[in-house]
């Protein structure tokens, strides 16, 4: 009896299947959009700070499709502001795009917008990001003191017992992986600088 189970465990047949629709759906696909910009920066930044790629985020959010109905029947009929949007090209997965179609034809709600609405969703995690950044900042001041340290201490210890000496080659190896996560720190931060100037208000004030 246990070898039988065994070997159906082996049958791929026994397994639930998947199928070629399912696949292509997981596929991306470019879709274009007008957004404002401060919808844009909102997507750029929540991708940035989380560490997770634009097409991720666009798919959760479109993917929730409570969501994105309770939206389209919000804004059915909405007409959209037309001046100072952007045009803007992103990759989602076939499915997502799918249903935001189908919603906006559906509810007659523009694409757009539910777009728009959807991003809306991320402005309490750029909240509090925006707090992270500012904790980040001055813990980075401290870092940077640190590092500076670490430094004067290397060349001390060079001086007092040359740059061959085993501790010299051990403290030198620490400060390399320093300088490297050093390097890195300060370019996640300089990149981050898009949240402190991020105005909430750009994302929401989008009907005429």
């Amino acid at each position: 009896m246990a070898q039988d189970n065994k070997q159906d465990w082996r049958n791929p047949l026994s397994l639930p299947q998947t199928t070629s629709t399912a696949l292509r759906g997981k596929q991306s696909v470019r879709a274009t959009f007008k957004l404002t910009e401060g919808c844009i920066e909102a997507i750029s930044i929540v991708a940035t700070h989380l560490g997770i790629k634009q097409k991720s985020l666009f798919d959760h959010l479109v993917e929730d499709s409570h969501s994105l109905m309770s939206i389209a029947s919000e804004i059915r009929n909405s007409k959209l502001r037309t001046r100072q949007r952007i045009q803007k090209t992103y990759v989602l997965s076939r499915n997502s795009l799918i249903l935001l179609d189908s919603v906006s034809k559906d509810y007659n709600a523009p694409r757009d917008a539910l777009v728009e609405f959807s991003v809306q969703r991320l402005l309490p995690i750029i909240a509090k990001e925006r707090e992270k950044h500012a904790q980040r900042k001055k813990l980075f001041v401290e870092i940077t003191e640190h590092f500076e340290k670490g430094k004067q201490l290397l060349n001390k210890s060079f001086m007092a017992l040359g740059e061959e000496d085993p501790l010299c080659d051990k403290l030198e190896a620490a400060m390399a992986f320093y300088a490297n996560a050093y390097k890195n720190i300060d370019y996640f931060i300089e990149r981050s600088k898009i949240i402190e100037n991020f105005d909430p208000d750009l994302v929401v004030k989008i009907f005429k």
